[in-house]
């Protein structure tokens, strides 16, 4: 049943801040929507998504295209918007990232782009490295040519090249480098970049595809605009400018972090004038406390010496230094006292072991071979989200669909009862088998398939202890009961067979790690998930995520060399890492590692960021 726009209420929260009401109120212009760190940026968008569906202002059967930067905000987007709307209405939002929806389209209209540029249909994903570029440049006489500038050319130049360049050397090298690249002896190699780029080329040459997607999304949200390049940007306006679309830009320059990327230089001011935008600000910090946004906001201010003061309205539920500096003698030394801390906090019941995120700047692998053993010495686990199983990084697997559906469903097998898993089932399965809610022998028929495969997988938990053996039998199971052809029509990202297999194949190798001295078949699938464990990632993937406890690893001159006031995405990278915490934030120091960053410490100390030494952060007997 629909609301009356002026009768509509916020969903599963108690009120909005009022500039996010004013911002979520605008739908007849587009707006430009300024969420600093802990804004609730993600609820706001969720929000904004119910107050369109719920009150018919996007009516049936129009949809809400949502375009995140990272695959991890676009499921927690989707999954929130479940959470405030029924399936029916839930379903007509769309949320995915830059690289979904362009690969998507790709897929599913590759044979509308002209034959000249045309990918074949088992083209192969490829990041290129620095060093493919140059062997490309030397290999046809140009290592005159810098690598940065010609892969930024490559994802810059629209298609065709033959009408785009006027320069003859620079149009032929961009033309044979399109051509090696489909030419390659294990087959094609397309990178995102270049399938951004046919994209646009698809939608500039077939006005029915720009009209078919207009007409679906007459709203759509771009999340973590900032980090938007101009590639995507241009493609945005291909599809979208002149047209009655309207549009919610969202995000914070202070935490752009991808220019390396290409990333706009003035995304925000571009966007308002391209778009006719309106402008709003919020104000709000819902995640840290005020401590932790005093801090803050000093490093803000070194970014942007004008930004606005935020309020902070997350609670301080701990005792003692909620900021300080960690300074170690030696590595050994600074390697156990932080599994004693940790074991410390975890022992007095203050913190779980995955409540605590370990952040590095780079090197997760060596830095798991450093500090595994000693926290394993102290009976925990360190978990390398940054370490690959298969093909794939393990937080890039957490967050794929397929572990979305396959989980709960290996949950209803481990568990007598397990109210969560089981609606977190039936809701993807009655995705996958495209099931309305209003259709009651449908959901029944769902809820009894459910019951009695849960029953047999329960029992053969029972039966047999965990063995990577049986864990292959069960995967097995859950998998043809969830049926590969509907997993891969409902999820667009896995129609290609490869992309797929890489997925699948890492599932099978993490569950069969998972196993291995595991009590029972409960913990095998928390250990899947990571509870229990302590997280070790790199700066740039705690974008997006939060931790009650963060410490920053290894902050020393040498290995954060580029971490400097004059390197503004380093900072911009440091500064969202350190918006991730929720109550605490520790940074490491190790004097035999390198020297301290004086420039840094100047800033935090004044700030209330304590300093302390490595031998003291925990009791002797702890």
């Amino acid at each position: 049943m629909l609301v009356a726009p002026q009768d509509w209420r916020p969903q599963g929260v108690d009120d909005l801040e009022p500039r996010a009401w004013d911002a979520l109120r605008e739908t007849a212009q587009s707006v430009c929507v300024t969420a600093g760190a802990g804004a609730g940026k993600t609820e706001f968008l969720a929000q904004k998504a119910a107050y369109l569906l719920q009150t018919g202002i996007c009516p049936e059967p129009k949809r809400i295209l949502a375009i995140s930067f990272k695959r991890d905000a676009a499921q927690n987007l989707a999954a929130r918007v479940r959470q405030r709307c029924p399936a029916d209405q839930a379903r007509r939002f769309h949320s995915m990232t830059f690289d979904a929806f362009t690969k998507r389209m790709l897929d599913h209209f590759r044979r509308a782009i002209p034959d000249s540029y045309r990918p074949p249909a088992d083209y192969s994903i490829a990041s290129p490295s620095r060093q493919d570029i140059e062997l490309f440049l030397r290999r046809h006489g140009r290592p005159d040519v810098s690598a940065d500038r010609f892969e930024r050319a490559v994802a810059r130049t629209p298609l065709p090249i033959e009408e785009t360049v006027e320069n003859p050397r620079v149009r032929d090298l961009l033309r044979t480098y399109w051509d090696d690249q489909y030419a390659m002896p294990g087959g094609a190699l397309v990178s995102f970049a270049m399938i951004n780029r046919l994209v646009e080329y698809m939608v500039h040459t077939n006005p029915r595809i720009k009209r078919a997607l207009r007409l679906t999304y007459p709203f759509v949200f771009l999340d973590e605009f900032q980090d938007t390049t101009y590639a995507q940007y241009n493609l945005v306006n291909a599809v979208f400018t002149g047209s009655e679309s309207v549009f919610t830009a969202v995000g914070d320059d202070k935490q752009k972090i991808m220019g390396w990327a290409g990333a706009m230089d003035n995304a925000f001011d571009e966007f308002t004038v391209d778009f006719n935008a309106v402008r709003h600000a919020l104000l709000r910090n819902w995640r840290s406390h005020k401590a932790l946004v005093a801090v803050q906001h000093v490093i803000a201010q070194r970014i942007d010496p004008e930004v606005e003061e935020v309020e902070a309205r997350g609670e301080l539920a701990v005792e003692g230094d909620t900021a300080a500096i960690w300074r170690f003698d030696s590595r050994k030394q600074e390697a156990k006292q932080i599994a004693r801390w940790i074991r410390s906090e975890v022992d007095h019941g203050r913190i779980a072991p995955h409540d605590v995120a370990i952040l590095v700047r780079m090197r997760a692998n060596d830095v798991e071979d450093e500090l595994a053993p000693v926290l394993r010495a102290h009976g925990l686990t360190l978990r390398n989200l940054a370490r690959n199983v298969g093909e794939i990084a393990i937080q890039d697997l957490l967050a794929e669909p397929l572990s979305e559906v396959l989980l709960p469903l290996f949950r209803l097998g481990a568990r007598g009862r397990d109210p969560d898993a089981w609606n977190a089932t039936q809701e993807r399965l009655q995705t996958l088998a495209g099931t309305s809610p209003e259709d009651e022998a449908g959901q029944e028929r769902l809820q009894r398939e459910i019951g009695e495969f849960s029953r047999n997988l329960r029992q053969t938990m029972c039966d047999k202890p965990p063995d990577p053996a049986v864990a292959d039998q069960l995967f097995a199971q859950v998998i043809d009961f969830a049926r590969v052809e509907r997993l891969r029509r409902a999820y667009p990202e896995y129609r290609r067979d490869a992309d797929f297999q890489r997925v699948r194949n890492g599932f099978q190798v993490l569950l069969r790690e998972c196993v291995e001295n595991a009590a029972d078949w409960s913990g095998v699938f928390d250990r899947f998930e990571g509870k229990g464990q302590v997280p070790l990632m790199t700066i740039h993937k705690s974008k997006g995520l939060e931790f009650h406890t963060m410490i920053f690893f290894g902050l020393d001159a040498h290995t954060w060399w580029s971490l400097s006031p004059n390197r503004g995405e380093e900072l911009n990278s440091f500064f969202v890492a350190f918006t991730r915490a929720v109550q605490r934030a520790f940074f490491a120091y190790c004097s035999e590692r390198g020297n301290a960053i004086d420039w840094l410490e100047q800033l935090l100390l004044p700030a209330g960021v304590e300093q302390i030494h490595g031998a003291d952060i925990v009791a002797p007997d702890a």
